[in-house]
């Protein structure tokens, strides 16, 4: 599957803190502005109560009335440092209206006393003339003959300083998180830059190399975390070198056993060609009848190994299939019945019940084919070929032909390997069924047979489900 590009690691970094940053900043900003608020509340209810007992203390009890006498310190407490306005309020213990501003707003039923001063007074927001307002009321004893009870006095202050002192505290703590947040954004771009530079070195180093330089990375100027993917790349370098090998060597001897039939099949056509005689027209037309069914089978089988890399390709990706081994085997064997009969040979079956491998349908027919082919090829008339389907995932082959020494039982494998020079095969059909078996990770183990000849067991991985 596709994967779009990531895009630079720096700038992916970058993004990252830059959105950890602003969520801090937005978190700290407002919790600082409340912070403000609750440092401002403080603050400023100590004055609002200062305010009320310099009120408080000027009242006086005479003829049975309450007298208010507010001195001026009682409401120039907040003139260096408030931005709004101050109101008051005097009530006599029967509630009427002794001195101050009409229609304060009284505290809310409910409304606890403060137990942060020693003092009955109350705090509570509220709204006069169209404003928010802060207040305390504080609850003050008159003793008189005439008269006795408690009065209240009420001081309000709109919220403007607070607001001011808040808003100052909020800004204060951004510019100091925004000039961190800076910080931090320049030093993970220094310190990812400084990472960063053996990587670009090792890119260097790959993008100066010529095409046929496959030497290994040095794993010397790179970071430790480099280190795995510099090994995975010198891995992967060794696999292609290994794998151009196998292919220079291919072509190599393809080109050989490809030249020698050529060869001969354009000097017996030559030849033909000098002959006057047609019944020494038929001979060459035979001989190169021969030679032309060996090219084509030469060129099926080299067909063939070009087919399994796109196969073991597919493999890798994803791409088997469930396939039932026995049905594979049971269709071979009724294509291959007539060449079998043609050869003398008898060709049977042995597949009970189906059983299923995961693997690629093409591959696994050509693996059946030249087993079967190889095996009908070595077995002489009369002789039998057993193809047999076993669970869990198990095929064997097995002919009466004259089998393969054990000391030669891994040379077959190899590409172009004839145990007989004068054998009329290329050498391929063992070596493909390697490459197929190595497609499918499956074990491949050749052994003797029952009645003598070979016998080729393929054994699967685990079943599927």
């Amino acid at each position: 599957m596709r994967r779009e590009a990531v895009g630079s690691l720096r700038g992916r970094l970058l993004r990252r803190l830059a959105g950890l940053l602003a969520l801090l900043m937005v978190f700290s900003g407002w919790s600082a502005y409340w912070y403000g608020r609750e440092a401002a509340d403080t603050a400023y209810d100590r004055t609002l109560l200062a305010s009320a007992r310099a009120i408080a203390d000027g009242l006086i009890a005479q003829d049975g009335e309450l007298r208010a006498n507010v001195p001026y310190v009682a409401l120039d407490t907040f003139a260096y440092d408030s931005a709004g306005r101050i109101y008051y309020q005097v009530l006599d213990p029967a509630g009427t209206l002794v001195s101050g501003y009409e229609h304060l707003p009284a505290p809310p039923p409910g409304t606890p006393r403060t137990d942060d001063y020693p003092a009955l007074a109350r705090f509570y927001d509220g709204e006069y003339r169209g404003e928010g307002v802060r207040l305390v009321s504080l609850l003050q004893p008159v003793t008189d003959p005439q008269l006795n009870g408690i009065a209240e006095i009420r001081v309000a202050e709109t919220l403007g300083a607070r607001e001011r002192m808040a808003r100052s505290l909020l800004t204060h703590t951004l510019w100091r998180i925004g000039l961190l947040a800076l910080g931090a954004l320049l030093l993970v771009w220094l310190v990812v830059s400084a990472a960063l530079r053996p990587l670009h070195r090792l890119s260097e180093a790959v993008e100066e190399r010529r095409p046929d330089d496959l030497r290994p990375l040095p794993l010397v100027d790179v970071h430790l975390e480099l280190k795995p993917l510099v090994s995975s790349l010198n891995h992967f370098t060794e696999r292609l070198r290994a794998q151009f090998e196998r292919q220079a060597q291919f072509i190599a001897d393809a080109s050989h056993d490809l030249r020698t039939p050529l060869a001969a099949l354009k000097a017996r056509v030559e030849l033909g060609l000098r002959e006057r005689e047609p019944a020494h027209w038929r001979e060459t037309l035979e001989d190169a009848a021969q030679h032309t069914e060996r090219l084509t089978h030469l060129a099926n089988q080299l067909l063939s190994l070009a087919r399994i890399e796109s196969g073991a390709q597919a493999i890798a990706e994803g791409g088997a299939a469930r396939l039932d081994l026995a049905a594979l085997a049971r269709e071979l064997g009724l294509a291959m019945a007539a060449l079998a009969h043609k050869r003398g040979v008898a060709l049977a079956l042995e597949a009970e019940r189906p059983v299923w491998v995961l693997g690629e349908p093409t591959l696994l027919n050509e693996l059946l084919n030249n087993l079967v082919d190889n095996a009908l090829a070595h077995t002489p008339a009369g002789g039998n070929v057993v193809i047999r389907v076993l669970e869990p995932g198990v095929l064997e082959v097995e002919d009466d032909g004259p089998g393969i020494p054990p000391d030669e039982r891994e040379k077959v494998f190899a590409r172009f390997y004839r145990r007989d020079t004068q054998s009329k095969g290329a050498g391929l059909g063992l070596a493909i069924v390697g490459e197929i078996c190595r497609a499918h990770r499956a074990e491949i183990e050749l052994a003797d047979g029952r009645h003598g000849g070979l016998r080729v067991r393929v054994r699967f991985g685990e079943p599927p489900a």
